[in-house]
């Protein structure tokens, strides 16, 4: 197995879900030996979503992410370079702030979007979905794999579209090497 990097960047996706599931301290929980950073752009596209999910309020408030403002000049360039690579829709500027910080930091990305971890990957971004995260937890002892499987099921009922369900988790992962 590669070496996983001990700084990771994410993307509203993954903290969304686990936050609207009521499970961001079990996230965090996971997640106590990582040095974990969000964006101001993907706490904006969070914000946006409290009024129909008030549970999202828990990741605007989660005090173990650092946030990087990509206000510097290199950071806005890097920023600009991810947002050619991926566009400027709405929900493209999230996924390409979290690929600027991550690249800034030598950091590992975390989203479930197909298309922009293709692009990601593409350009030679560590990139990864949170199969590969709970997958992760589980090689190191922290989540089971049936635990695994209760997450994941209750990340997809609300809406995450993940590759596999609770009870294929064990499979899926071994298939593709993440256990």
């Amino acid at each position: 197995m590669a070496v996983v990097s001990s700084v990771w960047v994410f993307d509203a996706m993954c903290l969304s879900h686990f936050a609207r599931t009521e499970r961001l301290d079990v996230l965090r929980d996971l997640l106590v030996d990582k040095d974990c950073w969000t964006t101001r752009v993907v706490l904006e596209e969070i914000r946006q979503g409290v009024a129909a999910h008030p549970e999202l309020n828990d990741a605007l408030a989660a005090d173990w992410l650092k946030v990087a403002h990509l206000d510097s000049l290199d950071e806005i360039r890097c920023f600009t370079r991810w947002v050619r690579h991926l566009g400027s829709g709405e929900r493209d500027l999230g996924e390409a702030s979290v690929f600027a910080a991550a690249e800034l930091r030598s950091a590992t990305a975390i989203t479930d979007d197909p298309a922009a971890v293709r692009v990601a990957r593409t350009h030679g971004l560590d990139v990864h979905g949170t199969i590969w995260l709970l997958a992760n937890a589980c090689r190191d002892g922290k989540l089971t794999e049936p635990a695994a499987g209760s997450l994941i099921d209750a990340l997809r009922a609300t809406g995450l579209r993940l590759p596999c369900t609770g009870a294929e988790f064990p499979g899926y992962a071994r298939q593709y090497q993440l256990l």
